[in-house]
């Protein structure tokens, strides 16, 4: 006679994942392979992301990979090898995304706020000054700003509110009545003729009225004209609505002339 091995046979009745162990003659137990669990005759592969995360840091998610088998990687907004995740801090870098001149809110998980710094305005992601400040930050406007400055011009460095026709920088570049009207000391009545004041008048708001009194004293006659606000049938309001915390920056692309 000899031993039957239990084992011989359709790995003895054990599953497909498990190993048969021969112990006694015609006998035999099954024991489920690394990585699974069960009696050996059903093995279940074991998801080490069921319990305690895989070993995974809180703020980081488990994904199985195999039997008994996991990676863990940081969530959105932390930073580690998964075992061990920090926050990071959207404010930390680049000010957030948030505009030079606002303050970054680090909140929950990956969000922050902007919110514009005092004597600012607007959204956070953008934010403004004084109109003087801004005649000079920006290109279109900033020859405005030097005029201003060389001769000492201050209207508009008040709390306002006021209201600037700015002609493009590069209109008041190229114009030679400009040189014409420094030489002659007319200058500032010109600068003047494109400021108003006691009113921040915005874009909507220009094409409910037809004559505004500018700083220098005269007039400003305002006409709507294939769907463009001109100014004394002349000059064209080329861009608009620049708010800054004492008034409002209109572009044209003419010198208004008193």
């Amino acid at each position: 006679c000899s031993a039957i091995d239990a084992c011989k046979t359709s790995n003895g009745g054990c599953s497909a994942k498990a190993e048969c162990r021969r112990t006694t003659p015609g006998n035999r137990v099954c024991v489920c392979n690394a990585g699974y669990t069960g009696d050996g005759i059903v093995c279940i592969e074991i998801n080490p992301c069921l319990e305690n995360n895989g070993g995974c840091d809180r703020n980081a998610e488990c994904t199985q990979t195999g039997p008994n088998q996991a990676v863990c990687n940081c969530l959105k907004g932390y930073s580690g090898d998964g075992k061990r995740c920090t926050y990071i801090s959207l404010c930390s870098q680049n000010n957030g995304g948030c505009s030079e001149f606002a303050i970054c809110n680090d909140t929950e998980l990956t969000e922050r706020t902007c919110t514009c710094k005092r004597n600012y305005v607007g959204d956070g992601f953008k934010c403004r000054g004084s109109i003087f400040q801004e005649l000079l930050r920006n290109s279109n406007t900033s020859s405005f700003y030097f005029h201003l400055e060389n001769l000492f011009i201050r209207d508009i460095a008040g709390p306002g509110p006021f209201t600037l026709f700015v002609p493009h920088t590069d209109v008041l570049n190229s114009d030679p009545r400009v040189k014409d009207w420094i030489a002659k000391g007319l200058m500032a009545q010109v600068l003047r003729y494109h400021m108003v004041g006691c009113a921040s008048l915005l874009y909507n708001d220009l094409t409910t009225v037809t004559n505004i009194t500018s700083l220098q004293g005269d007039p400003i006659h305002i006409s709507y004209s294939q769907n463009s606000l001109v100014l004394n049938n002349k000059a064209q309001i080329i861009l608009s609505d620049a708010i800054g915390t004492n008034g409002v920056i209109h572009v044209i692309n003419q010198i208004l002339v008193p």
